[in-house]
């Protein structure tokens, strides 16, 4: 067996021989297998041609993840990496497979709708507002649809409750299904369907954002849970190509659509954020709306007279999954601060700023409200909102500075 090294972490447990079992009808000579040490988030690869299973592996539980042959390498179900370092605390019945399995096929679903969106005169707004007060797209309500329904439909006894952005409250599954048999289980998903949608006419890019929380005991009634109760999170980007990035809690990994055959492939494997990066992602439009801090930590990114040694370079899209998966494959931060007319930032906490904030933590880096960790923050209602700082460690710890400095 053979281990990558991953950024000078130790190696994991050396697998045995007899440790592991495998069907038949998996056993060729071509065959690889991926397998995950529970409680440990780095997974070994290797050939399986001869091992056996099921077993432990020095007395942890192992799980053999997904089978394939050395001719498709790439060709890696999302599961592969996500159900690992998780089983033991979901039970170690992999409820949630169903459920990460029915937003990739969501995503594959939206990306293509994405795609036709004025080939098929889904361009435009309707006449109706969101909760926020904002005007919805028809891409919005068409998406929005389509998310209720993966999250809800893919098993009846996983997701209780669903929240959208889009929608004034959170829905119980047996509402949006019509079916009493629904909604019975311990999970509640929030999602934002369409991050970004005014770029759609533009063909600029998009996004939609997810989380899974468990629910808290004394909790069942709610979804006001802070950050540390999502045990899944994930983004698609719907771009030049269309990138699922996922987390269960042990790292991240990102997968990339295959157009031609419709399956996403494992092209990002332990996606890990540089500590400090060139970019900033700020719209600038805003700067005199900004605090004293945050025009300060702006200005020295400008004349390269902060941490980082020189003199960062300005991308914005306006879409927070765009921006913040380029901050989170080179580096930087991402920042939507408070604002004259929005005391509180304009994202959501429990829809954006949470699921966002585990995916980069996950990976290495830090999600900040500039005064605390976004996690750990306490919602009040549903659609709160909470200024966001995301990004490569030494960026958001020196903007925090400024706050704590120049407050």
């Amino acid at each position: 067996w053979t281990t990558p090294a991953h950024h000078g972490r130790s190696p994991p447990i050396p697998l045995h021989s007899s440790s592991i079992s495998i069907p038949n009808k998996t056993r060729n000579p071509g065959c690889i297998v991926c397998v995950v040490v529970c409680g440990r988030n780095r997974f070994q690869m290797g050939s399986a041609s001869n091992k056996k299973w099921p077993g432990t592996l020095q007395g942890l539980p192992v799980d053999v993840v997904v089978f394939f042959h050395d001719d498709k390498k790439k060709e890696i179900t999302v599961l592969c990496t996500l159900s690992g370092s998780r089983m033991l605390e979901m039970q170690g019945d992999g409820e949630l497979e169903p459920v990460l399995t029915a937003v990739t096929d969501a995503c594959k679903q939206i990306n293509r709708i994405v795609q036709r969106a004025k080939t098929d005169d889904l361009y435009g707004v309707v006449d109706s507002t969101n909760i926020q007060g904002e005007v919805q797209q028809k891409l919005d309500v068409l998406v929005n649809s389509i998310m209720l329904r993966a999250f809800c439909g893919c098993t009846k006894d996983v997701i209780a409750t669903v929240a959208s952005e889009e929608e004034d409250e959170p829905r119980s599954c047996r509402d949006v299904m019509g079916d009493e048999a629904f909604g019975g289980g311990n999970y509640v998903a929030v999602f934002d369907p369409i991050d970004g949608s005014k770029n759609i006419d533009a063909a600029l890019p998009v996004g939609s954002i997810f989380g899974i929380y468990r629910k808290p005991a004394g909790l069942e009634n709610s979804i006001l849970f802070d950050g540390n109760s999502l045990v899944a999170a994930g983004y698609c980007l719907y771009s030049a190509t269309t990138v699922l990035v996922m987390t269960m809690g042990a790292g991240v990994n990102g997968f990339t659509l295959d157009p031609d055959r419709g399956i996403f492939l494992h092209t990002h494997p332990d996606i890990r954020i540089p500590p400090k990066g060139p970019i900033y992602s700020f719209n600038e439009a805003n700067f005199h709306d900004f605090s004293d801090p945050v025009q300060k930590y702006l200005d020295a990114l400008k004349e390269g007279s902060s941490k980082m040694g020189v003199r960062s370079n300005a991308r914005y899209v306006g879409a927070l999954v765009a921006d913040v998966h380029n901050v989170l494959i080179n580096g930087g931060i991402y920042g939507y601060p408070a604002t004259r007319s929005h005391k509180n930032g304009k994202l959501r906490l429990l829809y954006e700023c949470n699921p966002m904030a585990m995916i980069i933590e996950q990976a290495g880096g830090a999600g900040s409200t500039g005064t605390g960790r976004i996690l750990d923050v306490q919602p009040a209602d549903a659609h709160q909102r909470v200024p966001t700082f995301l990004g490569s460690t030494e960026n958001v710890f020196e903007l925090d500075a400024f706050h704590t400095y120049y407050s």
